[in-house]
């Protein structure tokens, strides 16, 4: 995969998460009347374990983007 597109996937994925967990908190998003804060969820396994999977997964991809700029 391109370098160049490795980072923006990376950082597109990152900043996505993070102004998803932040409007999720300022916000009253409810889903089936349960309230849906991804900053809390986080530390809630079956809430969190898709925004953290999401976030790691954008750090491998500037991890490569990295890597493949110093070759």
């Amino acid at each position: 995969m391109n370098k160049w597109l490795e980072l923006l996937i990376g950082l597109i994925l990152i900043n996505g998460v993070i102004l998803t967990a932040w409007a999720s908190s300022s916000q009253a998003w409810t889903i089936f009347g349960k309230s849906v804060n991804l900053l809390q969820a986080g530390w809630i396994f079956l809430q969190g374990g898709l925004f953290w999977f999401v976030l790691m997964i954008g750090l491998l991809f500037i991890m490569l983007g990295i890597s493949d700029l110093k070759e």
